[in-house]
């Protein structure tokens, strides 16, 4: 068992030790190597097996993706690819730039949906694949199910569209497959999965089954996307040089409520259908409403991706981020 399966379960005093991180980085140097290339570029000077987070990069290199860039709109309209979308998808792109989301209606046929959702119970019986510590989290399920990688992580019409939008080749990441809700407060992606330069992290939320006000149906903030990235300097994280904070999920997620109430965001909840598809930008601010129907279901699978040519790290736990072992380096 690798310590990284090992810390899917555990939640003792070792999850706080960086020491035990970087021991999992050299145990798994082949998932980090890619890192050499771009710590040069980025001018990291730094082993590729340590600590990092934000606090590395005293200034961030300039070339940010051009979704949020001031021009983003005009350069927009002027973009062969863009015109060759259709109107439709034309308008959810110009939506995503404003609101910082957007929705593929019926995206997959339930004929997927169903497969996917019994392909997930089968494995969950067999002990194939397993919930987190947190109870609620199935991690890369794609590693068990060749539909779960192929026509749903990897799936190419949603890769082109989010290369498109990060005007970069996009590199599938990590996976998140639900049976109940969340219920996470508001929180941005961009803590977890941080990437050099700033934004280059995309992700699709996909629903397995109707999303209800009961079943702890998905919320967003519209436009919180345009907030500036809250690193663990931001608020009191309890870090150390060699310890991550106990609390530091806790506190960020604190500091979220406060920049909500603080900037008047509205919450918006998804009450998607199955087979939609929610598309939204790393730092848009999200979470799980509470499930009022005891035993109520909320099936759904998460997919985070971030661009080629990019460092991706955690900045909570000060992690680099592990490439998926099918991804070919």
């Amino acid at each position: 068992m690798s310590l990284q399966s090992f810390f899917q379960k555990y939640t003792g005093f070792l999850r706080s030790l960086k020491a035990v991180y970087v021991v999992n980085n050299l145990l798994q140097s082949d998932r980090l190597r890619h890192n050499r290339s771009l710590y040069r570029k980025y001018g990291l000077q730094k082993s590729i097996f340590s600590p990092v987070g934000s606090g590395d990069f005293k200034t961030h290199h300039p070339d940010i993706p051009w979704i949020d860039r001031p021009d983003a709109l005009e350069k927009l309209e002027q973009n062969a690819e863009f015109q060759a979308l259709g109107p439709v998808l034309q308008e959810k792109v110009r939506g995503f730039l404003k609101d910082g989301y957007m929705i593929l209606e019926g995206f997959f046929p339930e004929a997927d949906t169903d497969a996917l959702n019994g392909e997930v119970a089968a494995q969950l019986e067999a002990g194939k694949a397993q919930y987190n510590y947190t109870g609620r989290k199935i991690f890369n399920f794609f590693g068990h199910s060749r539909l779960a990688d192929e026509r749903f992580f990897r799936n190419p019409e949603l890769l082109r569209l989010l290369s498109f939008l990060l005007g970069k080749k996009v590199i599938p990441f990590q996976s998140l497959n639900f049976t109940l809700g969340s219920e996470q407060r508001a929180h941005s992606d961009s803590i977890h999965m941080t990437t050099e330069p700033p934004g280059y992290l995309i992700a699709t939320w996909i629903a397995l089954e109707d999303c209800t006000p009961e079943n702890g149906a998905l919320f967003y903030y519209p436009g919180s996307h345009r907030l500036p990235y809250l690193t663990t300097t931001d608020y009191p994280s309890g870090n150390t040089r060699w310890t991550i904070g106990n609390n530091s999920n806790r506190r960020y997620e604190d500091k979220i409520e406060e920049v909500i109430a603080e900037t008047g965001l509205q919450k918006q909840p998804f009450l998607g259908k199955r087979g939609d598809v929610l598309i939204w930008h790393a730092n848009l601010l999200h979470g799980g409403s509470p499930i009022t129907r005891p035993g109520a279901t909320r099936r759904s699978m998460v997919c985070h991706y971030y661009a080629e040519d990019v460092i991706c790290y955690h900045e909570m736990s000060q992690r680099p981020a592990l490439l998926p072992p099918t991804h070919p380096v």
